[in-house]
């Protein structure tokens, strides 16, 4: 499941996954979310944490992630991804030098310094 959060500034899409994140939870939250962030800015920040209930993501999943990220490859700031999966840090890893905006990892003790972060 992947809850939106609040407390952001509008140009900041911040979210929570939780569970098993399904192609269904980037359908109806993360991707609407964006979508309405990018109609009213030029550039979009995203805050994005695994909670420590996190159980994976589905296929289905990692193809809408992968595919929201490319379609809006330019537009995005910052990018926070709080989170102690291993795996989830080297994707960000490897994606990291090819995103022109700045892309961070972050613990979940630094959950608040992301935010910082990413709204800075």
């Amino acid at each position: 499941m992947i809850e939106a959060l609040g407390g952001f500034p509008a140009n900041v899409a911040a979210f929570a996954c939780h569970g098993q994140v399904s192609k269904a939870d980037y359908e109806t939250v993360l991707i609407p979310d964006i979508e309405k962030r990018l109609l009213e800015h030029d550039k979009v920040r995203i805050y994005y944490e695994t909670a420590a209930d996190f159980a994976g993501v589905d296929a289905g999943a990692a193809w809408e992630d992968a595919k929201v990220g490319f379609t809006h490859f330019l537009r995005w700031e910052r990018f926070a991804v709080v989170t102690d999966v291993e795996w989830i840090k080297q994707a960000v890893k490897l994606v990291g030098f090819l995103m022109p905006g700045h892309l961070r990892t972050f613990t979940p003790d630094e959950a608040q310094l992301a935010r910082d972060w990413v709204v800075k």
